[in-house]
C-alpha cells in the first residue's frame, strides 16, 4: 500500500503581507495607547487627529472668535464651557498641522472601532493588494484617507472635536474594489476561471448598468445616510464621521483606474 501523502496545512487567514502589516500597525497603536496616561493620550489625539477648526483658522482665513461664536450658537448650554476650553486649547497656537490629514487614520476611539475597520480592511484590501501590489495599495489608502479628511473638514469647518479612524481609507478600498469584484466571470490565460481580482476592470458605462454594483453602491450610501442621523455605540460616544467615508469613497472610485495595471473590459466583442 502506498504511503499516505503528507497533509498540507492551509493557513486560516491567507492575508497578503501588506494587509497583515496594516492590521498589525492599527491594532498595535491602539493597544499601546491603552498603556498611556489619560493626559498623554489626550495630547496624542489632539496633536494627530483631524480638527477642522484648526485648519479653518490656519488655512481658511477664519478668526478664532468666529469659531467661538459658532460654538455658542450650536452647543447645548451645559457643554459650552468644556467646548470653549477645548477650542481655546486647540486653536491657541493657530497651527494647521496638515499632516493630520493622514495620521488621524492610525487612531481609533475603541476596540470596536479598530476591529470593525480591520475586518473591512482585510476583506476589501486583500483583493486590491493581489491585483495592484503593495505600493499602489498604500497610495490608494493614503489618498483616500486624505480626501476623507478634507471632505470632512469642508463639511464641518467650525468643528473642534477630533476626528479619528481609518474608515475614510477603508471606504476608498471598497470603492476601488467595486471596479472589478462584480465583473462577469472571465477565463484566465491559464485556462481556468479568473479570481475576482484577476478580472478585467469594468468601464464606467458597465458599472452603471451592472445591477450588483448599483445595489452595492446603494446600500453603502444608504448606510452612510443612516450614520448621519444615528449615534452608534462604542465609537467614543460620538457619531460616525460619514463625511470622511464619502470623501474617501469618492477618492478611491476616482483614482483606482489610474493605479490599476489591468485593462478595462472591452465595451463590446469584435467579430
Amino acid at each position: 500500500m502506498p504511503p499516505h501523502p503528507p497533509r498540507v496545512r492551509e493557513p486560516i487567514l491567507n492575508l497578503p503581507t501588506a494587509i497583515a502589516l496594516s492590521l498589525a500597525v492599527l491594532i498595535g497603536i491602539h493597544a499601546v495607547r491603552l498603556l498611556l496616561s489619560d493626559e498623554t493620550d489626550f495630547t496624542l489625539i489632539i496633536d494627530w487627529a483631524v480638527i477642522p477648526a484648526r485648519w479653518s483658522v490656519a488655512f481658511g482665513g477664519v478668526r478664532i472668535d468666529e469659531v467661538m461664536q459658532s460654538l455658542r450658537e450650536g452647543v447645548p448650554e451645559d457643554t459650552i464651557s468644556p467646548m470653549m476650553a477645548l477650542a481655546q486649547y486647540v486653536l491657541a497656537k493657530e497651527e494647521g498641522r496638515p499632516w493630520t490629514a493622514l495620521t488621524y487614520a492610525f487612531l481609533h476611539g475603541s476596540w470596536a472601532h479598530v476591529l470593525i475597520n480591520s475586518v473591512w480592511l482585510a476583506a476589501f484590501g486583500t483583493p486590491i493588494v493581489r491585483r495592484v501590489g503593495a505600493g499602489r495599495f498604500f497610495i490608494l489608502m493614503a489618498v483616500s484617507a486624505v480626501c476623507g479628511a478634507i471632505f470632512y473638514a469642508f463639511m464641518n469647518p467650525m468643528q473642534v472635536l477630533p476626528m479619528i479612524g481609518a474608515s475614510g481609507a477603508v471606504s476608498g478600498l471598497m470603492a476601488a474594489a467595486s471596479w472589478f469584484i462584480f465583473s462577469p466571470p472571465a477565463w484566465h490565460r491559464e485556462g481556468r476561471l479568473a479570481q475576482p481580482h484577476e478580472r478585467p476592470r469594468e468601464t464606467l458605462g458597465h458599472m452603471v448598468r451592472n445591477r450588483q454594483v448599483l445595489i452595492f453602491l446603494g446600500i453603502w450610501f444608504a448606510a452612510n445616510y443612516v450614520f448621519a442621523f444615528v449615534q452608534p455605540v462604542g465609537m467614543m460616544d460620538a457619531s460616525i464621521a460619514w463625511e470622511a467615508h464619502i470623501g474617501g469613497f469618492l477618492a478611491g472610485l476616482a483614482i483606482f483606474p489610474f493605479l490599476d495595471p489591468f485593462p478595462a473590459r472591452p465595451s463590446r466583442i469584435s467579430a
